[in-house]
């Protein structure tokens, strides 16, 4: 079986050269274009180099209509508004679409789905297996624990990271949310400051850490009277993320065009 080609985009940065380098150490796959916006300052040079894989022949462009072309996918940390646009050409060459890309607003990716019509496209907050397992436990814990625990959901980043709360945040946020059976948007608390009313039962509530090089620490807790619950992920190599991402890749080379998560790629929601 012939190795599937990807393509890197926003190949210059941190994300990037992690999915180069999973990418390489990967069996089954290679990256086979590299993409950057007009004007950066990696256009031209090797992804490999950049990577620090050594050189892969693979200089990196600005035209990823012609890099999905002569693909089989994408793997995508970018922006809302890039990957919305990268969707569009991912379903025009109907090839899989990793999508790791955060800071979403609310029902900003609601294209995806029409693109998911012709396009394998992946969506996840976090790419990471262990993240995706915690959530699978905060659901199960949200559906088997009432209303009495109360559920906070603590985030902490590295000082660079602009959204908040993360997208894993929210992934966590909505496990939760999916267990109670409620809608997240009208339940979620995302500031407190000042004088408050008393917390509300069945609210969500998240908090934000930002800091230092943190990767990502994440913990819901379930807090009851006398007792409290907390399940915690904390990521200690970007890697994690980008290795979740190839495997993604691999495991949507296979599969029937339409909207999917990491859960499905894990098998937890068979």
């Amino acid at each position: 079986m012939r190795q599937m080609r990807l393509v890197v985009v926003g190949a210059g940065g941190r994300m990037g050269r992690a999915l180069t380098r999973a990418v390489t150490d990967m069996a089954g796959a290679e990256v086979v274009a590299g993409v950057e916006r007009e004007g950066s300052e990696f256009l031209g040079q090797d992804v490999g180099e950049l990577a620090g894989v050594g050189n892969l022949g693979v200089p990196i462009s600005d035209d990823p209509l012609a890099a999905f072309a002569h693909s089989d996918g994408v793997l995508d940390f970018t922006t809302p508004k890039a990957s919305l646009w990268f969707a569009e050409l991912s379903a025009q060459a109907r090839i899989v679409h990793v999508i790791g890309t955060t800071g979403w607003s609310e029902g900003e990716d609601e294209p995806l789905k029409a693109a998911a019509r012709h396009a394998r496209i992946v969506k996840s907050g976090n790419m990471s297996l262990g993240v995706n397992l915690l959530a699978s436990l905060v659901r199960k814990a949200a559906a088997a624990l009432d209303s009495d625990f109360d559920i906070e959901v603590l985030e902490m980043h590295h000082k660079h990271k602009v959204d908040a709360p993360s997208g894993t945040a929210l992934l966590l946020g909505q496990a939760a949310a999916d267990g109670r059976g409620i809608d997240l948007s009208s339940h979620s608390v995302r500031s407190r400051d000042g004088i408050m009313d008393p917390r509300k039962t069945g609210d969500i509530g998240f908090a934000t850490l930002r800091g230092g090089s943190v990767i990502g620490e994440h913990s819901v807790i379930f807090a009851g009277e006398g007792e409290r619950i907390e399940l915690t992920h904390r990521s200690e190599d970007r890697q994690l993320f980008a290795r979740g991402a190839a495997k993604a890749a691999l495991w949507g080379f296979d599969q029937k065009p339409g909207f999917y998560s990491m859960a499905d790629v894990l098998g937890l929601n068979a």
